[in-house]
């Protein structure tokens, strides 16, 4: 990341906003508060970590997709595909922009079983309906495209390579970090640890430094910390950290062509990282529980155990691989339907989150946090109607449920 050097103090004792998190979600938000012609307040972004070295940013595996099970997420995605496919315009010309802006190598959804197969029918009907180019494909179109898969226990699959691949997450996090500092946003390299409510209204803020902010409203955009940031405003939020490996590897005899991201039944997913070489992701080997914020051990050997002989079954080639690369990182997970919470408490209503993606944080934070910024300045959503999301679902017990989470 460029902007680094963060001062530790605020400037002011007032902000107009004071967004809590300064990764991908706090960043979309501060940047479209600043795009907004009618918003001519103060911005201050607090993050505990500028260089974002244990955010879900930083290990996001930089992804773009359609394949959701909700309508909402698939209007998200096309919003999130539009924005980075136009975001060299946006941002002017730079090495972090790739050309094309999104590697359209597409998504892969494996089935081993006709139930799973009416599934991913169901949604790819749901995905239709919605614009996106989703297909049920047999096993033989999947041979057919993709010859060097082993298809022998597989039903069908579900494919779509228009606006579905990567892009570079953290080179858009890092121009809406700039761009929004030129713009008056000011981020600073700190932590909350307290708030004053009154009246079910926050009207200050505490920082580890001392400090004493008064404010006009909190944005809390602290992934997985969200539920401790929540806590200090007397709120409870369904978010943790959930442990997700990531490696990079190398084979001695790369494929043809570009390798969709393709989700195995097992949970396993892998695709095209550079020219050559392979990313592959997968969840715990046991029950997929919470871990503490701060862990990021590998727990288990993940590339032994599991990945390595999935891959090496689904992809004969891939036998030889070689990891070259590794990280774990953690989801914002929301554990009461998986889905992003975006808005106001019903309580304190200018408590706002914008938290819980589930891993999908990355591409969501374009649409998410331009709505979430016209929820500020103009107390309504105007570009996509994201009230589904919003944080009153969780006390009625009405859960959105989003099926698609790898």
């Amino acid at each position: 990341m460029t902007i680094l050097n963060f001062e530790t103090n605020p400037s002011r004792q007032h902000y107009d906003v004071v967004i809590i998190g300064g990764a991908t979600s706090g960043a979309s938000t501060a940047w479209h508060l600043t795009q907004d012609s009618d918003f001519k307040g103060s911005v201050l972004v607090i993050e505990r970590d500028p260089s974002l070295k244990y955010s879900a940013t930083q290990a996001s595996n930089n992804c773009m997709r359609q394949q959701f099970a909700t309508k909402i997420n698939v209007e998200i995605a096309q919003y999130a595909a539009d924005f980075v496919n136009k975001f060299g315009k946006i941002f002017g010309p730079d090495p972090c922009v790739p050309n094309p802006p999104i590697r359209q190598f597409g998504y892969l959804y494996l089935s081993d079983s006709p139930a799973f197969t009416e599934i991913l029918q169901k949604d790819q009907k749901l995905q239709e309906s919605c614009g996106a180019g989703t297909e049920i494909v047999s096993t033989a179109d999947i041979k057919k495209q993709y010859p060097w898969f082993n298809v022998d226990d597989l039903d069908s699959g579900s494919l779509n390579t228009k606006n579905e691949g990567c892009f570079n997450a953290l080179g858009m996090v890092e121009w809406m970090r700039q761009d929004s500092c030129e713009n008056g946003v000011e981020y600073i390299h700190n932590e909350v640890v307290d708030m004053v409510v009154e009246h079910d209204y926050v009207r200050a803020i505490t920082l580890r430094s001392g400090e004493r902010i008064a404010t006009d409203n909190v944005v809390n955009a602290a992934g997985t910390r969200a539920a401790q940031v929540a806590s200090l405003a007397g709120i409870q939020v369904p978010v943790e950290a959930r442990r997700r490996y990531t490696y990079i590897f190398e084979v001695d005899d790369p494929l043809p062509k570009d390798l969709p991201l393709t989700i195995d039944p097992s949970g396993v997913h892998f695709r095209s990282y550079g020219a050559s070489d392979y990313l592959v992701g997968c969840p715990p080997l046991g029950p997929d529980t919470a871990v503490d914020v701060d862990d990021f051990s590998f727990a288990e050997d993940a590339w032994n155990k599991k990945i390595l002989p999935i891959i090496s079954h689904r992809i004969p080639q891939f036998k030889s691989a070689r990891v070259t690369k590794s990280w774990m990182g953690h989801y914002e997970f929301n554990v009461f339907d998986h889905n992003a919470i975006v808005g106001p408490n019903e309580k304190i209503r200018n408590f706002y989150f914008i938290a819980g993606f589930s891993g999908h944080g990355s591409q969501q934070a374009p649409a998410c946090g331009r709505g979430l910024s016209e929820l500020i300045v103009h107390g309504k959503f105007k570009t996509l109607d994201l009230g589904v999301l919003s944080y009153l679902r969780i006390p009625e017990g009405r859960p959105l449920m989003e099926r698609a989470v790898i």
